[in-house]
């Protein structure tokens, strides 16, 4: 197991180190169509940082399925719903679109503090 601090670390380099580990391609025995990966745990989601204005001109968009059902969300609107969405899209969208990626979805834990439960895992810290 490894835990990630994302207090004040870009979104997008704490998203692309979490899915490398997942994946498993910090390991010699990496192979492409194997879970050799770790499990990760990122803590302080809630602090993590966006660069210039992207906290308000990102934009989430997801369509419900009915005619003219497109919604929106910002990454400011989102971080004060449920910050850990913000990290959890981005790790989603860097892992693979195949039944391997679904599985490895379920490889990571994200905590908008930094309490979590999973000590008795002994996690080894990562630094960005």
């Amino acid at each position: 197991w490894v835990i990630i601090d994302a207090t004040d670390k870009p979104l997008g380099r704490v998203a692309s180190t979490a899915a490398s580990i997942i994946r498993g391609k910090t390991k010699p025995i990496y192979t492409p169509h194997v879970d050799t990966g770790d499990n990760v745990i990122i803590i302080n989601a809630a602090k993590v940082k966006l660069t210039g204005k992207k906290w308000d001109n990102k934009i989430y968009y997801h369509h419900t399925g009915w005619s003219g059902g497109i919604k929106s969300i910002t990454a400011k609107e989102i971080l004060a719903k449920r910050p850990s969405d913000l990290l959890k899209k981005a790790i989603r969208g860097m892992l693979p679109k195949t039944r391997l990626g679904r599985t490895l979805n379920n490889n990571y834990r994200i905590y908008d503090n930094d309490q979590h439960p999973h000590g008795g895992q002994n996690p080894e810290a990562v630094t960005l």
